[in-house]
């Protein structure tokens, strides 16, 4: 692959030091920093700083302040960068461009809060994003959305419409079937409901749909793991060992149907002390750790325990949006590995012309 410096020549060298600091940045997300073909526009104002236009190839956004500070710091002038994000036109699925499922080996582990949380934290690293409840026997978006008691539309008597809350868009069972009922379906049942709720809802262009899978690895989960056609899967566990031997069973599944696991997500990791503010291991230490090693996938967030993601959740509130909850940092770190873990995993790198404006 040729350096960024590579694709200037003649007046354009002046930049060179900038694309090379753009080149040389590193973080988990931007694994091999910034490509020459995200790079849109530089312009040069007149006192020599620089105000550089990225496109994202996945969602990222968040992370362009500390990209500024790096290229500023080492080049000692003021570098401003704006971005956009804007997915390769692919789509695996009608005009959704990736489907990553959340799943895990057994219940209780925040499954569905994390499954929430990740979707809104892609949103706000710039991306598109819905977020199917395919939790058939226990559907928990329209609560954790703030959107119990929504009905459904429809427009055409076809297909239903996609409910919107905190700039997602959403689809679950929880909708069609009233929330103090039980799902009392059979295998074949509830895998047809969720293929109706997949097939038969207006999505419209997405850059991400998060699939919060029922918990397990029985009929439902092997369906959907077969018929949807995902992009790749992300594990929520706890560091119990119970629940580590239940998530094992989770990768061995979607190894099974050559679904990449994309990492996992460590959830109640700790305790924050009140007291003390030392973290506190309730439930074991690095068990996450030791089979993401196991497995060769990254441990994308270790989520604490904590009695505000609870509050948020049960008052339809996403907490990752929340700027002032330091979990909020956490949740769009995870999102944005997520994000370019699927990118490096699919895409190939290419040359493009650059444009580059004076002022």
């Amino acid at each position: 692959m040729f350096g960024l410096s590579k694709l200037f020549s003649g007046k354009s060298a002046e930049k060179e030091p900038l694309l090379d600091a753009l080149a040389a940045y590193r973080s988990s997300a931007f694994a091999i920093g910034i490509e020459a073909q995200w790079v849109k526009e530089i312009t040069i104002n007149t006192d020599k700083s620089f105000k550089v236009k990225l496109e994202l190839p996945f969602a990222g956004k968040g992370e362009l302040a500390q990209i500024e500070e790096f290229v500023s710091n080492k080049l000692s002038v003021s570098v401003s960068i704006d971005a956009e994000v804007s997915l390769p036109n692919q789509c695996c699925f009608k005009q959704i461009k990736q489907i990553v499922l959340v799943a895990s080996g057994k219940g209780g582990v925040g499954k569905s809060t994390t499954a929430v949380n990740l979707a809104s934290a892609l949103e706000q690293e710039g991306a598109k994003v819905g977020i199917l409840d395919a939790d058939i026997y226990g559907p928990s978006i329209p609560l954790l959305l703030g959107l119990q008691g929504a009905e459904p539309k429809t427009l055409d008597n076809k297909n239903l419409l996609p409910f919107e809350a905190h700039n997602l868009k959403a689809q679950s069972i929880g909708f069609l079937v009233p929330s103090d009922d039980a799902t009392v379906w059979r295998g074949p049942m509830a895998s047809g409901a969720l293929n109706q709720l997949m097939n038969e809802t207006d999505w419209g262009e997405l850059d991400y749909l998060i699939v919060d899978m029922p918990p397990g690895t029985g009929d439902i989960q092997l369906t959907m793991s077969q018929k949807v056609p995902a992009s790749g899967a992300v594990i929520i566990t706890t560091p119990q060992d119970l629940a580590l031997a239940d998530a094992q069973k989770g990768i061995a599944m979607f190894n099974k149907v050559n679904i990449p696991v994309l990492g996992l997500i460590e959830n109640m990791s700790y305790f924050l002390c009140g007291h003390c503010g030392e973290p506190n291991h309730v439930f074991g230490k690095d068990g996450a750790v030791k089979l993401a090693h196991r497995h060769g996938v990254p441990v994308l967030a270790n989520i604490p325990l904590a009695i505000e993601i609870r509050e948020s959740s049960e008052q339809g509130r996403v907490i990752s949006r929340d700027n002032a909850a330091s979990i909020s940092a956490t949740y769009k770190n995870a999102a944005r590995v997520l994000a370019s873990s699927l990118h490096y995993q699919q895409t190939q790198n290419s040359s493009v012309e650059i444009l580059i404006t004076e002022d």
